[in-house]
């Protein structure tokens, strides 16, 4: 009784633990000790299964969080390929596939949603160790200035980087248009999605537009 009551304990430790802090356990060694460890304390409780689903989920959910923070990674290589490609790329893309946004979405409120969807979809990827990392990089004497030695904040990459994009991708609709009454109807679209994304409670891509 009193091993499955320890049991327990620990279950709740390391369920609070791999929620909370997924990437101590991207390196091998760490989730081999995970593992050696959950599978003693299944043993505990092998009548039932009851801690055999819970350590099932567990590891699950804690694999889907490692991926995630992978897929982050490949992306953020993606988007280091110089200048001088992407441009390419633009050029041999023929202008009858370039369309702009109206033509895709002509709905402020349904953009917004849109625009929320993906925020959700990034915020939900960020834990607490990736803000503790970047406080504890920080150089009291230099500013607080971030130091150049952060490699593993990935996800916060991806979120300032979604950021950028949205700023750059409303400059570049409203730009490319060559008509003024064509763009100012580009700015009141915009204009409308950024009322739409505040009602909505997405304050991140409403200032990204603004």
């Amino acid at each position: 009784a009193k091993l499955k009551s320890f049991a327990a304990k620990i279950i709740q430790l390391l369920k609070e633990w791999t929620e909370t802090f997924p990437y101590d356990f991207q390196d091998e060694k760490s989730m081999k000790e995970l593992k050696e460890i959950a599978h003693r304390i299944t043993q505990c409780d092998e009548e039932n299964g009851t801690v055999k689903k819970i350590i099932s989920q567990m590891t699950q959910n804690l694999l889907m969080a490692l991926s995630a923070r992978s897929q982050y990674q490949e992306i953020r290589e993606k988007f280091r390929q110089p200048v001088a490609d992407k441009g390419t790329i633009l050029k041999n893309k023929p202008q009858s596939s370039q369309k702009d946004i109206l033509s895709v979405c002509c709905d402020p409120l349904v953009l917004a949603q849109q625009l929320t969807h993906i925020e959700l979809e990034r915020v939900s990827n960020i834990y607490p160790e990736d803000l503790m990392q970047i406080v504890s990089h920080m150089d009291s004497l230099d500013n607080h200035k971030c130091r150049g030695d952060v490699t593993k904040t990935y996800t916060l990459e991806a979120y300032d980087n979604w950021f950028n994009c949205l700023s750059m991708l409303v400059a570049t609709e409203i730009c490319r248009v060559v008509k003024k009454k064509q763009r100012t109807r580009m700015v009141e679209f915009f204009i409308d999605v950024a009322r739409e994304c505040f009602n909505i409670g997405n304050f991140n891509s409403m200032m990204a537009i603004i």
